[in-house]
């Protein structure tokens, strides 16, 4: 691991890291499957309609895939925190997922938002305020090896932060976000939690995680808004049933008319989200 210093700056949301060194490496630290050199991490501008948003912003170049943007939202105080990283859905990174981070860090928990792949598709684009990231890598298959390097790069990077637990790794993935995710549990990926939102379930996804779950889903959750075949509320539910069947840490909530994107347009399902989390990851990050 590199080291590199820095310095602390106070904003009105909170105390942010300014990092003193423009550029650094992240852990070294690799998993099979993942990216085998460390990316590289710059400090960033904020992209345009941000500059309100009191994040650090970083490049992070993960080598033979391209440039994440990533924001990082910090807690108060001087840590160590336990960390989760936040991958968008297939509507592309936005300013909500942004926002999200900071009411984690106002939570206690570090929380890096990252794009892992640039443009966007699908319906669900309306529901959120997007933030361009052309550098990033295209958008592959969410189980694809690329999605699990470029997932492996930013938890890298997140276990480097200043102040962050670097065994205390959380993930946090909505829609598309969520299928790197599965595959990083069910594979080698070091994590000690992980939270599915509106994610896919295929039937023949394996139940062999490696990490304690919390799926929070919609019972109305279809394509009108944004939703696939495998994000029907019984996809996730199945899913659940087996985990608990083979006796795996899951916890769910299910929300009653909740769509695909709710979390974005429901101001009181995102509450109750952000809550949810925040207990289950300290639950088992703040060991």
């Amino acid at each position: 691991m590199v080291k590199f210093r820095f310095v602390a700056r106070l904003t009105a949301a909170g105390m942010l890291i300014t990092l003193t060194s423009p550029v650094w490496q992240a852990s070294s630290q690799t998993t099979q499957g993942g990216l085998g050199t460390p990316p590289v991490v710059s400090i960033a501008d904020a992209p345009p309609g941000t500059e309100t948003l009191a994040v650090q912003w970083v490049n992070v170049a993960a080598p033979g895939l391209g440039v994440m943007l990533a924001a990082v939202a910090r807690p108060r105080g001087a840590g160590p925190f336990p960390t989760v990283v936040l991958l968008h859905g297939s509507h592309g990174f936005a300013q909500e997922y942004v926002r999200l981070a900071q009411d984690l860090a106002g939570g206690g928990v570090l929380a890096v938002a990252g794009c892992w792949f640039r443009g966007s598709a699908g319906s669900g684009a309306r529901f959120v305020t997007p933030i361009a990231c052309p550098e990033a890598p295209p958008m592959p298959n969410a189980s694809s090896p690329e999605a699990m390097q470029t997932l492996d790069a930013l938890v890298q990077v997140a276990r480097t932060l200043p102040g962050a637990r670097s065994d205390r790794i959380g993930l946090f993935g909505h829609s598309r976000g969520g299928g790197p995710i599965l595959n990083y549990i069910l594979g080698a990926g070091n994590v000690q939690a992980a939270v599915l939102n509106s994610a896919g379930y295929p039937g023949n996804l394996s139940i062999q995680v490696r990490a304690p779950v919390l799926i929070l889903h919609g019972t109305a959750d279809s394509p009108a808004d944004g939703g696939v075949a495998v994000t029907n509320v019984q996809m996730a539910r199945d899913f659940e049933a087996k985990l608990r069947t083979a006796g795996k840490p899951v916890e769910a909530v299910y929300y009653e008319g909740g769509r695909h994107n709710d979390i974005f347009s429901s101001a009181t399902q995102y509450r109750d989200e952000v809550q949810h989390m925040l207990a289950f990851l300290w639950r088992h990050l703040g060991e």
